[in-house]
């Protein structure tokens, strides 16, 4: 693996760790957060950190140190978590989250000054407690320069070395370690004893060994002993050298490997872990984590300029603290859970096993049709060719599955961004995160999505001032959610804002010479008009919205996933739009029938019922129309031939075949010539091979080698709804 593969998995892991990082936020806004959320916060950090060092991606590795700062005063308690404190913490992630892009793709890092000095005078706003006598009490004081964490370094070492301090403390050093004499307390036992000893290069690329003892300490551990041997005297001591060594002692129900993740960016560190109450006569080996290059084991001056030298820490009360977000509940030590394994696997190879498994589908599809030709339909392990065949599909497509939360981690930043921007306040509830669907679509539907919230706040939600004269909270409510609906995935965005205001939008939509004056429209026709072409209501053009561009993109590209956009709305209550999008674009359950001379393909999740009518269930309308009584409802009947322009089919609908589905639009009735079969088949894009049709979702490859065309149930019904005389152009299929 070389350096750039190793880059690339260090990149994959910033994501990781800054979704990690988004849903904790929410629960520390929600108020349902406890001591490890803000942990785990800051492990997210202190990783990007590491691994930014370990890189040489110095501007995200200075914004991630003073960040880390921060979020260590928080942790340790020496910084109450205010209202204020948290938009400061907020706001640091968004731009965190643009230093790894920027360091992702080559591009320029963000003008990070203003909020550096945000994080430093957050820091210091008040001073830090005392310092106390054990990791766990100990402040931090930092301005941000690696050298000047010895300051904090030196609070919780051990007394004044024998050489180079006069009496009262010429060189400075009495007052550095008076804090630092407390007497080793041995724990019995089967515990662990840890001996840690960072090298001569361990505080290169951002390593700090006081948040290494600090993160040990959240985990039950307790220094007993400093070991000063290897410190200089003051004239000699270099800022960017770690020189002090510490010795531990953690209970026996924290895991070996919860121990060892606290050291797994650090550089340049021998770290001994034993277990039992005789672990210091067992002279374990050093173990070595992670060393640096030789290059970084350059020798450095030994000289320190007197202006540099450390001063005395100056040990004060902490100030009241201000209003809490909520007091985090106290984190009692954790054990390991058992992690669950994965492997990164390259996407093109996952491709490729998708197309073969779609291809092996198709074979035996084949297999099939050429051995029931000579009735040997019956065969055992055809059978069993066919249960292993689904599920091998099944397992593949799984593993394609990603849950909606990689998507919907990035609405939030969307929200806070236009909460500046509009002055609106806007609460973003999130439902079915989990949901999962294929990747493909995962990464299609994002900037849709993102439109759709941008449209939601913007032209949806009402500013403070009105919503308040509307009787309405001040805090406007965007909610997004997806949950799975007859084997598609539905995702809305609703919010509560003033709705449609269909008169300005017909208005609008004249104006713009879109409709014609007189046209007679529903109101969902009129709904649909926002996705005209150069279609806006805004009065004024700002870096949201007002040109007119991007709701006819958003359902364009919805279309191109296969899906269909809704939207239902009242004014004054709000709007909702919904997408109803496939699972996967791969395979599909579907019914095989026949129109004419012509095989399709109808979607399995789309379909209630099929049936042969009685004479008398169907009742004519008009001189083509027609319906079918369904248990005492009358459901339309959608004469397929004549919306696509099929000849020699079946007129008519008592001597054909009904098939009763369930669309956007409600039930309706689909009449065919005959059901041939029910099986799994290959979806094949008509857009990426000839080019997108209305009505037709793909195709697939049957069993016989025919091509059949998979019919969009709703785009046909909605079709028909518009011009139900079937007026609209036809599609010309030759036979």
């Amino acid at each position: 693996m070389n350096f750039d593969e190793i880059q690339q998995i260090f990149f994959q892991e910033c994501e990781e760790g800054l979704a990690t990082m988004e849903g904790n936020f929410a629960a520390v806004r929600q108020g349902a957060y406890d001591t490890e959320t803000i942990n785990t916060i800051f492990r997210s950090v202190h990783s990007i950190k590491g691994g930014a060092g370990a890189f040489g991606h110095e501007r995200l590795q200075a914004f991630t140190h003073e960040y880390e700062t921060l979020l260590d005063l928080v942790r340790n308690g020496t910084l109450v978590l205010t209202p204020a404190l948290l938009g400061t913490i907020v706001s640091a992630f968004d731009m965190l989250s643009d230093h790894v892009a920027a360091a992702r793709d080559g591009g320029t890092p963000p003008a990070d000054g203003a909020m550096l000095a945000r994080l430093i005078e957050a820091a210091h706003a008040p001073e830090p407690q005392a310092a106390q006598s054990t990791v766990t009490e100990a402040a931090t004081v930092s301005t941000g320069a690696v050298g000047d964490d010895f300051d904090d370094l030196f609070e919780i070492c051990a007394p004044a070395p024998s050489t180079g301090a006069g009496d009262g403390g010429d060189d400075g050093f009495d007052d550095l370690f008076a804090l630092c004499e407390t007497p080793a307390t041995d724990e019995t036992g089967d515990g662990w004893h840890i001996t840690l000893v960072p090298g001569p290069t361990a505080l290169d690329h951002g390593g700090e060994p006081l948040l290494l003892l600090r993160e040990l300490a959240s985990l039950g551990a307790e220094v007993t002993s400093c070991d000063l041997g290897n410190l200089p005297t003051l004239s000699d001591l270099h800022p960017e050298r770690a020189y002090l060594g510490w010795t531990l002692t953690a209970p026996s129900s924290v895991a070996e490997d919860d121990i060892r993740a606290v050291f797994e960016f650090m550089g340049d560190v021998d770290l001994r872990i034993v277990r039992g109450a005789n672990a210091e006569d067992e002279a374990p080996e050093a173990l070595p984590i992670a060393h640096a290059p030789e290059a970084a084991s350059a020798p450095m001056t030994d000289t320190l300029p007197p202006s540099s030298a450390p001063q005395p820490v100056k040990a004060a009360a902490s100030p009241e603290p201000a209003a809490t977000v909520l007091p985090p509940e106290a984190a009692a030590p954790r054990t390991a859970a058992a992690a669950v394994q994965t492997i990164r696997v390259d996407l093109d190879k996952l491709d490729r096993l998708v197309n073969l498994v779609g291809e092996l589908v198709i074979t035996q599809a084949m297999l099939a049709q050429r051995l029931s030709e000579h009735q040997l339909g019956g065969i055992s392990e055809l059978t069993d060719l066919d249960h292993l065949t689904r599920e091998l599909q099944e397992s593949t497509m799984a593993i394609r599955a990603q849950p909606m939360k990689t998507v919907f981690s990035r609405v939030p930043r969307i929200i806070r961004e236009l909460e500046v921007e509009t002055g609106k306040r806007v609460r973003l509830d999130i439902e079915g995160e989990m949901t999962e669907v294929d990747k493909t679509v995962v990464e299609r539907i994002g900037e849709p999505l993102t439109h759709l919230i941008r449209n939601a706040v913007d032209h949806g939600l009402e500013t403070p001032a009105e919503r308040l004269a509307a009787g309405k909270p001040e805090e406007g409510v965007v909610t997004l959610s997806a949950a799975h609906h007859s084997g598609r995935i539905v995702i809305t965005v609703a919010d509560d804002g003033r709705g449609i205001d269909r008169k300005r939008v017909r208005a609008k939509a004249v104006e713009r010479g879109i409709i014609a004056a007189d046209a007679i429209l529903t109101e969902e026709e009129i709904d649909n008009l926002i996705f005209a072409p150069g279609f806006s209501t805004a009065s004024t053009v700002s870096n949201i919205s007002g040109r007119g561009v991007g709701m006819d993109v958003v359902r364009k590209n919805v279309q191109a996933l296969g899906g269909r956009i809704g939207i239902s709305s009242q004014l004054g209550h709000g709007s909702s739009f919904a997408l109803s999008l496939p699972l996967t674009l791969a395979v599909l359950d579907g019914m095989i029938v026949t129109v004419g001379e012509q095989t399709f393909v109808i979607p399995l999740g789309h379909i209630v019922e099929s049936l042969r009518p009685d004479d008398d269930a169907v009742k004519s309308l008009g001189a083509t129309a027609s319906l079918l009584d369904v248990r005492g409802s009358y459901v339309p009947v959608h004469r397929i031939a004549e919306q696509l322009g099929i000849a020699g089919a079946i007129a008519d609908p008592t001597q054909a075949v009904l098939i009763v589905v369930e669309s956007d639009h409600g039930q309706a009735v689909l009449m065919v010539d005959s059901i041939q079969d029910q099986r799994q088949v290959v979806v094949k894009s008509l857009e990426a091979n000839y080019e997108a049709i209305h009505g037709l979702a793909g195709a697939t490859i049957l069993g016989d080698g025919r091509v059949a065309l998979i019919l969009d149930v709703d785009a046909l019904i909605s079709r028909w709804r518009r011009d139900p005389r079937h007026g609209a152009p036809q599609l010309e299929l030759a036979a």
